[in-house]
């Protein structure tokens, strides 16, 4: 447990505005030894690409249990900090959510992303998921370890691009809530926009995370708008599965 701790306040600190840790997203532990001896700083778990790699489709369709086998052999793969996309933690309530934090703290993850997406609606109520991030971090706190809680808000990625500045307000709105809750950084999947990437930063009590993809500014200018975290997402895995379709569909004619 000593060394995890150790583990989580490295990973905290990794999240600096101006110069944001990079997470290549990983599935198994394979993937987990490629990124690592890439040069990553830290692993993490993307859920729709552990989905797909087990055959599921996102959304909490893969077992819970499988997902944490899953957690435990990435993290026995590596000496890096591992942290697990949870998607909404497994849970209809905050004591659900609680256990499932904790059996993941037990398996090894030093943090976890938290959605307020919900499979059967849009979104939670501010109030409802500020009240599951608090089981999180209590959950993590009575293990002793200070994992770090990452809040994603589903407000841009269920909204057109055209719409976002017209919830920025409400983003904010929840990131002060969920900071209030224990959360650690704020992660907005979806945003790609500079100018409002750049006003999320200014409001946000929280440090903010982006998803990288074709529609956002590269590393370097994320790093100049304040951005503290670079998530990747599904992007790794479905590069590593079009290069084996590729080389499958040449070795095989």
């Amino acid at each position: 447990m000593t060394d995890q701790v150790t583990k989580a306040g490295a990973f905290k600190a990794l999240h600096v505005p101006g110069n944001p840790v990079v997470l290549f997203n990983v599935w198994d532990a394979g993937s987990a030894k490629a990124v690592a001896a890439g040069g990553a700083k830290a692993l993490a778990t993307g859920s729709w690409s552990v989905a797909a790699a087990h055959g599921f489709e996102d959304g909490e369709y893969m077992p819970f249990d499988l997902a944490l086998a899953n957690l435990e052999r990435i993290v026995a793969a590596s000496d890096l900090p591992v942290t697990i996309d949870l998607e909404s933690g497994y849970g209809t309530t905050p004591e659900e959510v609680g256990a499932t934090i904790a059996r993941t703290v037990q398996a090894g993850a030093i943090g976890f992303n938290i959605e307020d997406g919900v499979r059967e609606a849009a979104l939670r109520e501010t109030s409802e998921q500020a009240a599951r991030l608090g089981a999180v971090r209590d959950a993590a706190d009575r293990l002793g370890v200070p994992a770090f809680v990452n809040a994603r808000t589903d407000v841009f990625l269920i909204a057109a691009s055209d719409q976002h500045e017209s919830l920025l307000a409400g983003a904010l709105e929840r990131s002060r809530a969920y900071a209030d809750a224990g959360a650690d950084g704020f992660f907005v999947p979806g945003l790609a926009d500079e100018r409002l990437i750049a006003r999320v930063v200014e409001g946000s009590p929280l440090p903010v995370n982006i998803m990288a993809n074709a529609k956002t500014p590269p590393a370097v200018r994320l790093a100049e708008l304040g951005v503290s975290r670079i998530s990747h997402g599904p992007g790794p895995y479905r590069m590593a599965m079009k290069a084996l379709e590729d080389a499958a569909r040449a070795a095989l004619l």
